[in-house]
């Protein structure tokens, strides 16, 4: 499952806000998914895909219920952090969100997988 990874991704990060909510930014290597749950509702995702020594992202998804929260965008940076910490890993931008949000941190370019 996890060929080409220097370490198994389990990262996982929760935080509980003054209204009482609570959210939850997981990976969940099983369903190949970076996923953030809002008092225990999935609400916004990443799909990828491993290929080799590159991760590639090539879906995401908001509940439409939650859109224009900048929840997708928690979730990849999400992602993005914990396949920086991996180490030796490259992402290919697969998804149109995912090379969106490089666009808009091109500081984070450094992960992407060279195309030729």
């Amino acid at each position: 499952m996890w060929s080409g990874y220097p370490r198994p991704l389990t990262s996982t990060g929760t935080a509980v806000y003054a209204d009482g909510v609570t959210t939850v930014l997981v990976h969940e290597p099983d369903a190949s998914r970076y996923a953030l749950y809002i008092d225990g509702e999935l609400a916004a995702l990443a799909d990828y895909r491993v290929r080799g020594d590159t991760v590639s992202f090539n879906h995401t998804f908001t509940d439409r219920r939650r859109r224009g929260q900048g929840l997708a965008g928690q979730v990849v940076t999400f992602a993005m952090d914990d396949v920086e910490a991996s180490g030796g890993l490259a992402v290919s931008p697969d998804c149109w969100y995912v090379a969106k949000w490089f666009d808009k941190h091109p500081e984070r370019a450094n992960l992407l997988a060279v195309r030729g």
